[in-house]
């Protein structure tokens, strides 16, 4: 009997067709708004798709102040006047089946 065992061939590395680690495009829609100032944060958030994770947060932090911002805005600009006091005001109902 032949006790020969066969060595081990020598393992070639496999290397990965992708890097899992690699910055990735999460392939999120993003639908307008039609507010140019939110729309471009949207855009924004596409930047954070090229980067490594670790630089996620200025893009983020930048897209955050950007909405704040715009949110801000919607507070200052004048909207339609108020209506007046004298609009809405009703005579008091009479008391109806109360007792004195």
């Amino acid at each position: 009997m032949n006790d020969v065992v066969p060595e081990p061939s020598p393992e070639v590395p496999v290397e990965p067709d992708h890097d899992p680690a690699a910055p990735a495009p999460l392939q999120v829609p993003r639908t307008p708004t039609g507010n140019a100032e939110v729309d471009a944060g949207l855009e924004r958030l596409g930047d954070a798709d090229h980067l490594a994770t670790d630089g996620h947060i200025e893009v983020y932090e930048d897209v955050h102040r950007g909405l704040r911002d715009a949110l801000t805005a919607l507070d200052v600009r004048p909207g339609p006047p108020a209506p007046s006091p004298s609009y809405d005001q009703r005579a008091p109902s009479p008391s109806y089946g109360t007792r004195s």
